[in-house]
């Protein structure tokens, strides 16, 4: 009686998380073509299919594939990643509040990309397929420190040590860059401060390329170590006991939400709270079991990204407002309340 009682209640919890994740595909291909037609020139629908079938003029497929896909492609794959990263440091730290961004992570890539583009003559000499690798060696180098500083012997990782070290290391980051951004020429200056904000910078086939094999790799590896996610929620000592080899889950797990986090950073710049607000409404659509919240959170991180990013470049047209102030506009608030929550 009592089994057949939960083999019912996890086809509901499937079924629900089935439903949502339906309804969140659905919601990402109408924000899709909306932001298809979204800019200086519109397309119409009509003019859309007959570019995509290869009957439009020759400015229609120059607008559509050269222009607007790789930016919509990457928005997506972005905010899948990062919210997904957003994830995995909430479950591995059980803190509530942990996010590449709030963390620092996202400072250290940023800072490792900033110093390769200083180096090269003009922004667009900069390897392409090198900016995610040392952007992964930043976060992943200031993830180490973060680990360092707030680790104690006899106490552990706490989560709000963890939480204000990440802050502490990402302000000394970002003056960092500020600092480096006094000796650039007026237009690196312009570029930086753009990339600061989070601007989606990348925006060819070829930064698609740059930043699809990490995703492609990471994604499912993650989603593949759910349900050794739902065991770390239990705690260590519970984990442990039940034979899960904690710390090195622990650190693969942290080593593909870094990557992930490190990859998104080198082609969108400084997006914060997506790994924050994501993984929050995932948890409260479809439950706290990984096999439903990881696919939700990226589903979710996608259309918060991409409905972002669309928006940026409608408000002010033809100029547009970086995607990451457009998606701080939402978070920022989002944080306080959930930071309100905890302390009380």
């Amino acid at each position: 009686m009592e089994k057949s009682v939960f083999s019912s209640f996890d086809q509901i919890r499937h079924r629900r998380g089935l439903f949502v994740m339906t309804i969140l595909s659905i919601l990402i291909v109408v924000v899709f073509i909306i932001s298809v037609n979204t800019g200086y020139i519109r397309l119409s629908p009509m003019d859309l299919l007959r570019t995509m079938f290869g009957q439009g003029t020759d400015k229609q497929s120059l607008i559509l594939f050269d222009f607007r896909l790789p930016r919509i492609v990457i928005s997506l794959l972005i905010g899948a990643s990062l919210a997904v990263c957003g994830a995995v440091m909430q479950g591995i730290s059980r803190n509530a509040l942990a996010d590449s961004g709030i963390l620092g992570i996202n400072a250290g890539a940023g800072l490792m990309v900033m110093l390769l583009i200083s180096f090269y003559p003009t922004t667009a000499a900069a390897p392409v397929f090198l900016l995610p690798v040392v952007a992964f060696v930043g976060a992943s180098l200031t993830a180490a420190l973060i680990y360092a500083l707030a680790y104690k012997r006899h106490q552990g990782l706490s989560p709000t040590r963890l939480l204000l070290t990440g802050v502490a290391v990402a302000a000394g980051m970002s003056a960092a860059m500020i600092v480096l951004t006094l000796r650039l020429n007026p237009d690196k200056y312009q570029f930086v401060a753009t990339w600061l904000a989070g601007s989606i910078w990348g925006t060819s086939w070829k930064f698609v390329l740059s930043l699809l094999p990490w995703v492609l790799i990471l994604l499912p590896y993650v989603f593949y170590k759910s349900r050794v996610m739902n065991v770390l929620n239990l705690g260590e000592q519970t984990a442990t006991g039940l034979g899960a080899p904690v710390n090195k889950e622990q650190f693969r797990l942290l080593a593909a939400a870094v990557g992930l986090a490190g990859a998104s950073v080198a082609v969108s710049g400084g997006i914060g709270f997506v790994g924050l607000v994501a993984p929050h409404l995932a948890r409260r659509l479809v439950g706290p079991k990984h096999q439903y919240m990881l696919p939700t959170s990226a589903l979710l991180g996608a259309l918060l990204v991409i409905t972002a990013d669309t928006i940026g470049r409608w408000i002010l047209q033809p100029s547009e407002i970086p995607t990451g102030i457009v998606v701080a506009v939402i978070g920022a608030p989002y944080f306080l309340y959930l930071l309100g929550r905890k302390n009380s």
